[in-house]
């Protein structure tokens, strides 16, 4: 049986957005004060449906002193009003790794972590597991943040970065050398199903096709998020037609 998986945040800020002048500042205003401020934003994807004019967002200030933004950005509100999404994309990683060890990431249970970061051939992978028969796996994790009508979709701006790991994952899957795999982390709780966002990089959904035709295999699961607090979800269903 897995265990809850669950990463607590530290007292969030809460503010307004107001504009993003490049991939990884934002400016808002602080809800108590109204202070115009800068926030660093760990997300290079556009997010361009949930950074819009007015909308909430949560901060937690710097951990670095010294650092040139006092702030980091780490929650937005959906357009519905309700739905809080995690931007942080690190997060994903950090989340799934609790989720490898607490055995909770569905259709993994029977692999071990054994090391984060692994590098191989001209790439650093976000995990390498093995398996009881000897075998090892390289899993790439992809933060996910856009959803549509309760579709999450990856990317949400075209990744040649992404193309390439699911190449090199296919031709190593392919030669017999590794067996390889894909985990979606939906950073957010109102997804019942996953596709590839074709409309936004069809290069990326033709090579996540080609990547599960050789047998790369793909999961996803969706995390509950509030402000206290991201919580490991259910898989959700994958369709890549």
């Amino acid at each position: 049986m897995s265990l809850e998986v669950f990463l607590e945040f530290k007292q969030l800020t809460s503010a307004v957005f107001v504009e993003r002048p490049n991939r990884f500042v934002v400016r808002c205003r602080l809800g108590d004060t109204d202070e115009l401020v800068e926030a660093h934003l760990a997300d290079p994807g556009r997010l361009k449906e949930l950074l819009v004019p007015g909308a909430n967002v949560y901060l937690l200030p710097a951990d670095k002193p010294g650092r040139k933004t006092k702030w980091s950005v780490l929650l937005a509100e959906a357009p519905d009003g309700k739905t809080l999404v995690s931007v942080q994309s690190t997060l994903a990683n950090r989340i799934a790794e609790e989720a490898l060890r607490a055995k909770a990431v569905h259709g993994l249970e029977d692999w071990e972590l054994q090391r984060a970061e692994y590098s191989l051939g001209s790439s650093r992978w976000d995990f390498l597991l093995a398996g009881q028969d000897g075998k090892q796996l390289l899993l790439e994790v992809k933060s996910c943040t856009l959803v549509e009508d309760q579709v999450a979709m990856f990317p949400d701006a075209v990744t040649a970065r992404g193309r390439r790991h699911l190449e090199e994952l296919t031709a190593l899957q392919a030669a017999g050398e590794m067996e390889g795999a894909v985990l979606f982390v939906v950073q957010r709780s109102d997804a019942e199903e996953f596709r590839p966002a074709e409309h936004i990089d069809p290069a990326f959904a033709q090579a996540l096709r080609g990547a599960v035709q050789q047998g790369v295999r793909v999961f996803v699961h969706r995390c509950a998020v509030d402000l206290t607090g991201i919580r490991w979800g259910k898989p959700i269903q994958v369709n890549l037609s």
